[in-house]
């Protein structure tokens, strides 16, 4: 069963079930690993590449190390559309476990490449497993937490990714130096989130929606292969998600909208959040002080704040709204920017300026758990949420050479970040166009075009 329905009185988190919190609990933890495996990579890649690597080659490894995480992310973006049809098809508790388990198998096998063509292989698959859980514990959250609390279910659970880059940084600096085969023990670790996929087998239930879906799914199919002529959501159940998304003028115009929204974040954040270390580590320098060290502790707070700024995203559009709190970070995000790398020049402030960009700049990424999959119906909420959130990424992929270029070509990083941070006002202007979910049902079908869907909402909680 999902509770749907949600207490008038009393605090938010006494509403919900051991069910629904060992639910987020899954969905955050799949997440968190996400953000684990990706942040090792970063960590050992140089290392892992002066083993695999012959000596003669060492002059190039920046350039390998470049092609091992661009195919990496590629791969997370090609994933993030496969697992979304998968969960849409098998069920979120299904799929889930099967991406925890590739992802887990697959990471260990990293550990045995024997040159960089096999690693840069393993990562590639890695990258796909890795896309494929969000889109699935998105979806398994908001189905099964309650109206009035999804935007903190949400919210916790975008939680988990800086939280997994932590964690990964504490396991690098505890095994960091057991020797030139480290790199090989820190993917090796990977291979634990495999013991939480049997956890979720035992614990968590599947989403009542989806298996409400699924049997309407397979009656239309019964139907179609009777010869019976298919009407209204039947017509829609027996395409491919991936079709369905553009085959409704409802769906489709909030598919493009959260789409350009989702891609003006994403070449925002990579574009100019790339360059944090480099740019404080110059300001320092450049005020007599240790670059790397005030470097590392710029990175350090901009992802405490933007833990911060993930969950706090959650609360305030539970409160608020969607459509207002989205439009406040998008804003902050394009405020911030010139702020930060244009504007303040002593290093003790900067460090604090990143804190709260940090908050700012990675926080706004809480739309898309929490917003998207109250979007789209649940027939294919799995597919498009995974599109909208990882297909960006294959077109971001290029915007630190776009900037790696304009910082040449402008003369620093200020003018830079500031050309780039520009593109928040996309999102800006496509937040007004989309409606208000705050507190709402989940919408199917029949709820998508229907007049109410775009009237305010009365705060139930």
């Amino acid at each position: 069963m999902t509770a749907t329905a949600t207490s008038t009185s009393g605090p938010w988190y006494r509403a919900l079930s051991g069910a629904q919190w060992r639910a987020l609990v899954a969905s955050t933890l799949g997440w968190s690993f996400d953000g684990f495996e990706v942040y090792s990579l970063i960590l050992v890649v140089g290392v892992a590449l002066h083993q695999l690597l012959d000596p003669s080659a060492y002059k190039f490894i920046p350039y390998y190390a470049g092609v091992v995480i661009a195919i990496t992310v590629f791969g997370w973006g090609a994933g993030g559309l496969l697992g979304g049809i998968l969960a849409d098809y098998i069920g979120r508790k299904r799929s889930m476990m099967i991406t925890i388990l590739a992802y887990s198998a697959l990471t260990g096998l990293s550990a045995l490449s024997w040159n960089w063509l096999s690693f840069a292989a393993f990562r590639f698959l890695v990258g796909l497993a890795i896309g494929s859980e969000w889109a699935t514990g998105a979806s398994i959250t908001a189905e099964l937490w309650p109206d009035s609390a999804r935007g903190k279910g949400g919210a916790f659970l975008q939680s988990g990714y800086p939280i997994g880059s932590i964690l990964a940084s504490g396991v690098w600096l505890a095994i960091g130096n057991s020797g030139p085969s480290a790199w090989r023990y820190m993917f090796l670790v990977g291979i634990l989130p495999a013991l939480i996929a049997f956890w979720i087998r035992r614990n968590i239930p599947e989403s009542s929606r989806w298996e409400e879906s699924d049997k309407r799914r397979r009656a239309a199919y019964d139907q179609r292969r009777h010869g019976a002529a298919l009407r209204g959501e039947d017509t829609a159940l027996v395409r491919f998600t991936l079709f369905d998304m553009f085959a409704e003028p409802a769906v489709r115009a909030r598919l493009v909208l959260t789409f350009i929204m989702s891609l003006s974040i994403t070449i925002g954040y990579w574009g100019v959040s790339s360059f944090v270390p480099s740019f404080v580590s110059a300001v320092a320098t450049a005020a007599g002080l240790a670059g790397p060290t005030w470097a590392a502790l710029a990175g350090l707070v901009q992802n405490i704040g933007a833990l911060l700024g993930f969950i706090g995203f959650g609360f305030v559009a539970d409160r608020f709204g969607r459509k207002p709190t989205t439009a406040l970070f998008y804003v902050m995000c394009l405020v911030l920017t010139p702020i930060v790398y244009l504007w303040v020049k002593d290093v003790h402030v900067l460090v604090f300026g990143f804190a709260v960009y940090g908050f700012f700049i990675q926080g706004v990424f809480s739309w898309t758990p929490i917003w998207l999959p109250e979007l789209f119906p649940t027939r294919m909420r799995a597919t498009a949420a995974g599109f909208i959130f990882n297909a960006p990424r294959l077109i971001s992929a290029i915007a630190p050479l776009i900037a790696g270029g304009l910082i040449v070509g402008l003369g620093g990083y200020g003018k830079t970040a500031t050309v780039i941070g520009l593109f928040y006002v996309l999102g800006l202007f496509c937040i007004p166009f989309l409606p208000e979910t705050r507190g709402r049902p989940l919408p199917e079908a029949d709820t998508l075009t229907a007049p109410e869907a775009t009237k305010p909402v009365a705060q139930t909680a």
